[in-house]
Order: C-alpha cells, then sequence, then structure tokens
C-alpha cells in the first residue's frame, strides 16, 4: 500500500527506437503511466479512510465544544466583532456608538458570524466554524498527502496525526482567526499542488500530439485555473490576517521551479527561460485575483459608509472622489493598521519567540479555573496551546530527514513540504530579531500540515524498500523495523494526546493530576 518516496519519473522524451516499442510519438510508456495516476483521485480506498479520519476529527473538534462557557483567550475580541458586524456591517463600539478600529481583515470574523447566525451569540456559535476549519483542514492534508505519496497508508496517517495533535484541536475549539488562516493556506498550496500536474498533464499532451521542443522555441500555451484558483484561495487567506502574504514568495518560488523542471523533462530548451515570462504573466494574474478577492472580503466596510476611516479623507478636507477615495481610505486604514502591528512590542505573559515553538517552550494558557468538583480536595481546569508533544518534538528530526531525501534523491516532494514550512515560520525569526515583536506560539499554526508532512515523509522512507528492491519483492528486514518503528511511533502519539487530553479541552481534574502533565514545568504554567 506504501510507495517509497523516491524522484518520480519526469517527463524526459524517450529514444526513438524505445518510443516503437510502446511509447506515442517520443513519449515513453512509463511516463504516460506515471502521469495517469495523477488521475487516481477518486480512488475508493483512499476516500473511505479520508472518511474515517475526518469523523474522528470532527467529533474531537465538535463533542463538548460549547464548555468552557463565556470568551477564553482573545474570543473577548472576535466573535463580538463578529455579532456586530451582523448587526452594523462593520465592528462597533457600543459604548461611543460608532465603528470599532481593528487591525485585522474582516473575513475570519464574517466566517465566525455564520457560526452566530446559525445557533446565535453563544458558545457554540462562535466557536463551531472554527471547528469546520479545523475539519476541512484535516480533511484537505489527507488528501495533499495522498497526491504526494500515493499511498492510502500515508495519507491516513498525515490526517491521523493532525487530528491527535492538541495544538490544532485547541485552536479548532476556540474563536480565533489563525484556523481560518491556516486552512485557506493549505488550500492555496494544495491548488498549486494541483497545478503542477495541470502542466505536466497538457505538457505531456502536447508531446504525444507532435509538439517537438528541440525544433520550436514556443512552450505549449497552457491555461492555469488550478494557479488562478489558488489567488482566490490566498486572497480569502489574506482577507484573515496578512501574515498570508509571508507565503507569496515562497509559493511563487515553487511554482517556477515545478514549471521549469517539467519543461526541462520535457527537453525544451533553455527551460527557465523558455517559459519564464509566461509563467511570471499567470502568476501576476493569479495575485490580482488575489488583491480583487480581498479588497471583496472588506464588502462590509466599503458599502455601510460607516466603518472606522471609510470617510477619513472627507473628514480632513481632502477630497474623496467616488471609488478612487474610498480606495484611498482603505489604504488609510490599512497603513495605520501596519504601523500598529509593527509597534507591538508590549511585553505578555504567555509570549514566546519562533526558537521556541517547536520545542513547546512556551505554550499559552486559554482557560483556567480551579474550582469544581472532580473527587480531590484540589481540582484544576486548564485549556492549554500545546502540541502533543511526541509529535512536536519530532518535527526536527524529521525536517532534517527530509532536507537529507530532498537533497540526496532530489525529490521534489521534499522541497514541497520544506518551503512552505519555512514560509511558515521563518518571518517570524526575521521580526523577531529586527524590533523584538510580541508573538506567540499559535502563530505557528500554518507551519503546522507541513511539519507533519514530514514527520509521513520519514515515516514512509523507513517503512518502504531501498532504492532498486522492486515492488512486491519479499519483507526486507529494514522494512520489517521501519514498520515496527513508525508504527510504535504512530502509538506513542496516540497515548501521548490521549493523556494530555485533559488540558486540551478543559476537563476537571485533580491538581496533582494536573500538575504532573506540566513536563516542563513553569514554561508551561
Amino acid at each position: 500500500m506504501t510507495t517509497a518516496p523516491t524522484t518520480e519519473t519526469e517527463l524526459t522524451p524517450e529514444p526513438p527506437a524505445a518510443a516503437e516499442s510502446g511509447g506515442v510519438r517520443g513519449v515513453p510508456e512509463i511516463v504516460r503511466r506515471r502521469l495517469s495516476t495523477l488521475d487516481n483521485w477518486l480512488n475508493p480506498h483512499s476516500w473511505l479512510v479520508t472518511a474515517v479520519v475526518v469523523a474522528i476529527a470532527a467529533v474531537l473538534r465538535l463533542n463538548g465544544i460549547s464548555n468552557p462557557k463565556g470568551y477564553i483567550f482573545d474570543e473577548v475580541y472576535y466573535p463580538t466583532d463578529a455579532w456586530d458586524m451582523l448587526q452594523h456591517g462593520v465592528e462597533w463600539d457600543e459604548k461611543t456608538g460608532s465603528a470599532a478600529y481593528v487591525v485585522h481583515p474582516p473575513l475570519g470574523k464574517w466566517l465566525i458570524a455564520l457560526g452566530e447566525m446559525l445557533f446565535g451569540n453563544t458558545e457554540l456559535g462562535w466557536r463551531f466554524p472554527a471547528a469546520i476549519a479545523g475539519t476541512v483542514m484535516i480533511l484537505i492534508l489527507i488528501r495533499v498527502a495522498y497526491r504526494l505519496f500515493h499511498s492510502v497508508l500515508l495519507a491516513g496517517l498525515a490526517g491521523l496525526l493532525m487530528a491527535l495533535d492538541g495544538f490544532q484541536l485547541v485552536l479548532s475549539r476556540t474563536s480565533l482567526l489563525d484556523i481560518f488562516l491556516a486552512t485557506f493556506l493549505l488550500a492555496t498550496f494544495a491548488a498549486l499542488v494541483l497545478d503542477r500536474d495541470h502542466y505536466r498533464r497538457h505538457l505531456l499532451r502536447a508531446l504525444e500530439n507532435g509538439y517537438e521542443p528541440d525544433k520550436t522555441p514556443y512552450v505549449p500555451r497552457i491555461v492555469p485555473w488550478w494557479m488562478l484558483t489558488a489567488g482566490v484561495l490566498f486572497g480569502l487567506a489574506c482577507g484573515v490576517k496578512w501574515s498570508a502574504l509571508f507565503f507569496a514568495p515562497f509559493l511563487a518560488g515553487l511554482v517556477i521551479a515545478w514549471r521549469t523542471q517539467a519543461r526541462r523533462s520535457a527537453g525544451v530548451r533553455g527551460p527557465f527561460l523558455a517559459g519564464i515570462i509566461g509563467d511570471l504573466g499567470w502568476l501576476f494574474l493569479s495575485f490580482v485575483l488575489t488583491f480583487v478577492v480581498y479588497l471583496a472580503t472588506w464588502t462590509g466596510w466599503f458599502v455601510t459608509d460607516t466603518g472606522y476611516f471609510r470617510h477619513y479623507r472627507e473628514a480632513n478636507g481632502l477630497s474623496e472622489p467616488p471609488v478612487i477615495g474610498a480606495l484611498l481610505n482603505l489604504w488609510h486604514y490599512h497603513h495605520e493598521a501596519y504601523t500598529f502591528h509593527s509597534g507591538l512590542t508590549e511585553r505578555h505573559v504567555y509570549q514566546s519567540w519562533p526558537w521556541q515553538w517547536l520545542l513547546l517552550g512556551r505554550p499559552v494558557a486559554f482557560y483556567w479555573n480551579n474550582g469544581g468538583d472532580c473527587g480531590a480536595t484540589s481540582c484544576a481546569r486548564e485549556i492549554l496551546l500545546l502540541g502533543t508533544p511526541v509529535l512536536w518534538w519530532s518535527f526536527l528530526p524529521a525536517l532534517a530527514g527530509v532536507v537529507w531525501f530532498g537533497l540526496a534523491r532530489r525529490d521534489w516532494r521534499a522541497w514541497a513540504i520544506l518551503v512552505p514550512a519555512a514560509a511558515g515560520l521563518l518571518p517570524w525569526f526575521y521580526y523577531a530579531v529586527k524590533d523584538g515583536r510580541t508573538m506567540f506560539s499559535f502563530y505557528a499554526l500554518p507551519a503546522l500540515p507541513f511539519l507533519i508532512l514530514a514527520v509521513v515523509y520519514v515515516l514512509g522512507a523507513i517503512m518502504t524498500p531501498p532504492q532498486g528492491i522492486a515492488t512486491g519483492s519479499a519483507r526486507t528486514d529494514r522494512q520489517l523495523v521501519g514498520t515496527v518503528v513508525a508504527a510504535a511511533y504512530i502509538v506513542l502519539v496516540a497515548i501521548c494526546f490521549a493523556y494530555f487530553y485533559p488540558v486540551f479541552v478543559g476537563q476537571i481534574i485533580p491538581y496533582e493530576s494536573w500538575s504532573n502533565r506540566m513536563w516542563l514545568g513553569g514554561r508551561w504554567i
């Protein structure tokens, strides 16, 4: 069921003699078979595993989601803003009876508002959308893993590891913005992987139809529908939080690298220069869609006429022509919000630095209550934003392993994992060193899917035969040991998750039991 994560067969043109033995118009039969596997997304076994894991994830995220009662951590901001937006179209300050000044785009709050429309201004109403987003995020991860590894088992493991991660679980059960941001960014990446397949499939079709790259300077025109879809999804991500923009240069670089490699494999002369104008043109159009979709997320601000800074120019004696004036006012809003974020260096008891995140150096306490009846003299009830330790402490070794495989095997999948993982983490190192900006561990959520894919990649490598051993041959000792190690790891993650589950969901437990779970002492308190 598993396949070794080795380099996929490329689009290298077949020699004439080989073409006569089964290729079509100079295209090797093995290439056609390999690319035909890109169309196997309807594999019923993969969807069965997807359904089972997603069901487990949904139960874990929805069960008891209305508890604890009241707002926890930053829920004092976003659900209240969402409710006000339902009433006024924009965030509102009830004390002044006017629009409130907020520093995050509105889409995440509109998504929270959808839950409040369904279930009212209640805990279920404002947390339900986050639980759905967290579950959808796991679904997308499973499908991405299936595409990368061509393995139902490894795809299921990727989804299961995220389902059993306390970090993602807590953020899926709390009405914050980050779960929506991470889901849209993962969906953007998934669309770009599909774009890679789309481009290679159509390039192959051109070869089959007689395209001869060594005799013509042009590259076949391929409309990248999935890249344009990625632009829309990326616009939605930006409409939740501006930090989505960190991913833009990293993902654009992946697209250019993938397309250059596809042209090189097809035999195109000067594969980078031959298509770079087209690549940049389509990327630009995709980003135009991003910009349009992002502006659309501000519709409430545009149409209500009461948003903060909505008529800034008019109020300050400046001309405010139709449309252009509104855009200039929105630009001023963005300038002020960016200035706020840039100067946010106020110390916070639960702040942490990026180099602490993967080590779980400073988790965030979302909720604490030492009351209630737990059958002991002293009780504790906490929701702690903490990754499942066995899983998170394996991320750094897994990343090192994927770097090795990426260099040794020149496997595109290794870099497809490493580049977005870097996009989700490295920019925060820059801002931490540059100006000491206040940061929290939940900023790492967009990188989490790719960190889990790194773990799954390494598990797949140790469970599959060495290169050169034919699929279907007798199981080797290395495979047996690797399978046992991988299975033991998954069991340890599950046990660790079950042990920490009470502090992920805020169950009342004896104080001593709670204290025993604070493995790093004061750093976790």
